[in-house]
């Protein structure tokens, strides 16, 4: 029996179409689908085997039911195959839905009585593509007529302000979770152990020509008094340490330096200092200051004051 699309078309088609799809669909990053999920190239290789099964199946039913065919049937069924497709049912079904005209030999029919220098025009009717899609222009205006201005549905405004809503959470969520992306109002004070002894190791590799390794101060400030320049507590020192000191004199900003996160790993070191006795410690700068809002949170851990004296010997001896 005729078909119009040979098999070794039709089997690679429709294997890309399924191939292109599970690629689309699966979220398989930089790389394949069916490289990094081994059970999608099982399931592309069973497709495979079962389409070629299909065609083979079918092959062998169509040759079974010509072998049983009277010679009349094979006649007509031979006479069908010999159809191009443009002469088959199905051509002119779909045909009809784009295009109408009247055959070369009855144009007569529809022939209007005008002459214009020999050229004559015909009473051809409007495609009926043309006629269709009207047809769903006012099906459309009707719909979009009940839900936005009987029905109050969302415009293009209110959803555009939902969508920015939306939007608006998601990127607040991501900062939650997003080390680099921190500043001085979102930042919170470190206390384990481990964010300690990484912030003491960029304070180490900083910071110590200033402040001295103990934080007692050198060229700058003494980093263990409750005397600030610019402020205390975790905001106000990530802030220094990112944005520098006063203006022509301080401490240099290392925003381009520093990460928004190893900044908030050596301010919450430097504020763990806090209370520690270093040797010779450089004289007050600034004013005291207070936090009225700190809590028990803000609060280094005894552990971390424990260990910061016990590698800090001279502070220890003191």
């Amino acid at each position: 029996m005729k078909k119009f699309i040979p098999v070794y078309v039709r089997v690679p088609v429709i294997f890309a179409l399924v191939f292109m799809a599970l690629e689309y669909f699966i979220d398989s990053g930089d790389r394949p689908a069916f490289l990094k999920y081994p059970e999608v190239s099982i399931f592309l290789f069973i497709f495979l085997f079962l389409q070629i099964a299909i065609e083979i199946t079918i092959s062998a039913i169509d040759r079974v039911t010509y072998s049983i065919l009277t010679d009349e049937q094979k006649k007509k069924l031979a006479e069908a195959d010999a159809l191009d497709f443009t002469d088959s049912k199905l051509y002119k079904k779909i045909k009809s839905w784009f295009v109408k005209v009247k055959p070369i030999e009855e144009e007569g029919e529809i022939l209007l009585n005008h002459d214009y220098d020999g050229i004559k025009e015909l009473d051809n009717v409007l495609p009926p593509w043309w006629i269709n899609l009207f047809y769903v222009t006012i099906i459309f205006g009707l719909v979009y007529l009940v839900k936005y201005h009987i029905m109050d549905g969302a415009d293009q405004k209110k959803e555009f302000e939902i969508e920015m809503e939306e939007a608006r959470i998601a990127v607040e969520e991501y900062k939650k979770t997003a080390k680099d992306l921190i500043d001085a109002n979102s930042v919170t004070l470190l206390t384990d152990e481990s964010d300690i002894a990484a912030g003491k190791k960029i304070f180490e590799t900083n910071c110590v020509a200033c402040h001295r390794a103990d934080g007692g101060g050198s060229i700058g400030p003494n980093l263990t008094d409750e005397y600030w320049i610019l402020g205390g507590g975790i905001k106000n020192v990530f802030h220094t340490i990112t944005e520098g000191g006063r203006d022509g004199k301080g401490m240099v900003a290392w925003k381009g330096t520093l990460k928004p996160s190893e900044i908030q790993l050596v301010a919450s070191y430097v504020l763990s200092l806090q209370g520690t006795n270093p040797v010779d410690p450089k004289a007050p700068d600034g004013e005291i200051w207070k936090d009225e809002t700190k809590t028990d949170r803000d609060q280094p851990t005894e552990e971390a004051k424990q260990e910061i004296t016990e590698e800090t010997p001279e502070v220890a001896a003191n």
